[in-house]
Parts: C-alpha cells; sequence; structure tokens
C-alpha cells in the first residue's frame, strides 16, 4: 500500500501505478490553530509506503510523524518514507557555538519511523553515504543523472554540460560521461545569503549551447549569475537542469532574467518547471528492498 498527501498527489500515484500498488490519499484537515488532523486508511498493509517530498518541511516532518505513528498502531510492521527531496541535509556542521546542526537531527528523527528511506540527490557536504545522516535499516540514495542523460540528449547534439561550483562536479560528469559531452565547473564564491561570485573553467563557449545543471536550486542566484557569465562568453545560449527546483519567491524570475533560456528540473519537487518524472527510479529502489513483497 502508497500513501500520499494532496499537496504531492501526482507523483505519488504515479508511483504506486508503476509498483502495481494500491495508493490511498490521506486525509488532511487543518485547524484555525495550524494544528493537523489526518485519516489514514481504516486497514493498511503491513508493508507501507509513505510518499512526501520534504520541501518547505516543518509542516511537512509533523504530518510525517502522525501519519508514520498512525500506520504503526494500525498493524503496519515495516515503514518505507519515499521523500525525492530531503529536507534539512545542508548544516551538517555547528559553524559557530550554540547552532543546531540540523542534518542528524533529522535524520534520526526519519530513521525513528522509517524502516526504509529512499531519496534522490541528497545535498550532502562532509559525508558520503546517506546511513551516516540516516541510521535506518535501509538508507538509499538514488541520482537523478541516469534519466538527465537521455532528456538532454533529445535535445541537444554536443551540448556542454557546466556545474556552477566544485560539488556539482560529480552530477555534470555523471550526465555528460555517457555521451562523451564536454563538461566543467565554475569556482564559487559565495559572501552571502544573495551574494555570489563565479569564475568559469577554462573553456571555450563560444557558441556552444551550454546547461547549467545543479542538485538543488533555492534562491537560484548562483546559477542566475553563472548564466550572465556565460552569456558574457558568448554562449549561444543557455538551459538550466536541476533536481530539486525549490526556487523560492521570484527565484526562476530571476534566471529567466539573467538570459536563462529554459528552466528544467525533475519532478522531485512540483513546479512548472518539471519535465523529468523520477517513479522510474524511485520504482527500482522500492522493488530492490529486501523486504519489499515483490522484490521475490
Amino acid at each position: 500500500m502508497l500513501l500520499g498527501f494532496d499537496n504531492y498527489r501526482v507523483q505519488s500515484a504515479r508511483l504506486a501505478e508503476a509498483l502495481n500498488t494500491p495508493f490511498h490519499l490521506i486525509k488532511r484537515h487543518r485547524f484555525p490553530d495550524g494544528e493537523y488532523k489526518l485519516t489514514l486508511p481504516e486497514r493498511v498493509s503491513e508493508h507501507v509506503i509513505i510518499c512526501h517530498s520534504l520541501n518547505q518541511p516543518n509542516d511537512k516532518l509533523v504530518e510525517l510523524l502522525l501519519a508514520a505513528k498512525t500506520a504503526r498502531e494500525l498493524g503496519a510492521k515495516k515503514l518505507t518514507l519515499v521523500a525525492p527531496y530531503l529536507c534539512y541535509m545542508r548544516q551538517d556542521k555547528a559553524f559557530h557555538c550554540g547552532e543546531a546542526v540540523s542534518q542528524p537531527i533529522i535524520g534520526r528523527f526519519l530513521a525513528d519511523l522509517f524502516d526504509n528511506v529512499i531519496t534522490v540527490d541528497p545535498h550532502l557536504h562532509r559525508i558520503h553515504h546517506l546511513e551516516q545522516a540516516v541510521p535506518a535499516s535501509q538508507a538509499v540514495a538514488l541520482f537523478a543523472t541516469s534519466l538527465m542523460t537521455p532528456f538532454l540528449a533529445g535535445h541537444f547534439k554536443d551540448p556542454l554540460i557546466l556545474g556552477p561550483d566544485m560539488e556539482s562536479e560529480q552530477w555534470v560528469s555523471a550526465i555528460a560521461k555517457p555521451r562523451q559531452w564536454q563538461y566543467g565547473v565554475c569556482r564559487k564564491i559565495r559572501s552571502g545569503d544573495k551574494k555570489v561570485d563565479i569564475t568559469l573553467p577554462d573553456i571555450d563557449l563560444q557558441g556552444r549551447s551550454v546547461v547549467l545543471v545543479d542538485d538543488v536550486a533555492s534562491s537560484g542566484q548562483t546559477l542566475a549569475v553563472a548564466t550572465e557569465q556565460c552569456l558574457l562568453k558568448n554562449a549561444k545560449h543557455v538551459d538550466v537542469l536541476v533536481t530539486h527546483a525549490l526556487f523560492v519567491n521570484s527565484a526562476a524570475d530571476n534566471l529567466v532574467q539573467a538570459g536563462a533560456r529554459n528552466i528544467w528540473s525533475t519532478d522531485s519537487v512540483s513546479h512548472e518547471s518539471n519535465v523529468i518524472p523520477l517513479y522510474p527510479l524511485l520504482r527500482d529502489a522500492v522493488l530492490k528492498l529486501p523486504d519489499f513483497p515483490a522484490a521475490g
């Protein structure tokens, strides 16, 4: 059985269909003071999958707490969380005395609720394995690059794949290498939430079709500055492809104003830029779980 919420209904239903698994919507009522009342099906299966992408996470974490605990009370023996976007992964170190390090706190919170956690392109800096942040029985980190390469191949013959900073090299190289496309990464110096300086790699951009790739676009400032720099170097055009399209406030509009021709994303976060559905990746990951009935 797969359970979902109304604000991620399309993607959840699509995953359930791919798994040939019954889909049920968790009913949600919000009281005037902001508290939630959730209603699950009266009967649940022994293995319950909850699909909920954790952008705008604070309310959603409470919803997961209520839903997971209720599913256990109704008889679920195994709980799997499919969270294509996983929140609170950025803060993995206290830079000043007294700062809460959210990554292990939220990771443990989710691991205490769920036996398995599946996500896509988690934003990990100083660790290399998801289970270090989310110590669940199975903590599975998937990569959207395997879907991005064929998508771009349908639009370009020989694009230049650029990452906006050194951390993005893992994504741009994974996208480019199967097609032997040229790729590079920029150097970024951030001096504030909205102040970013970008140095392009030593690659001739004259007349090139440039695709900027990143895992998360939140303010979009880094991608906007990189877009402007590419166009100043006479790139033919610049398109942007991201896994998680958070795009807070006017971030997407700012990218367009900077000169981005297209903004593309996966459907990990519901946004008008969604062009790449993730359900094939998510389906395969669920089917590989050792305790999933269909795995046998």
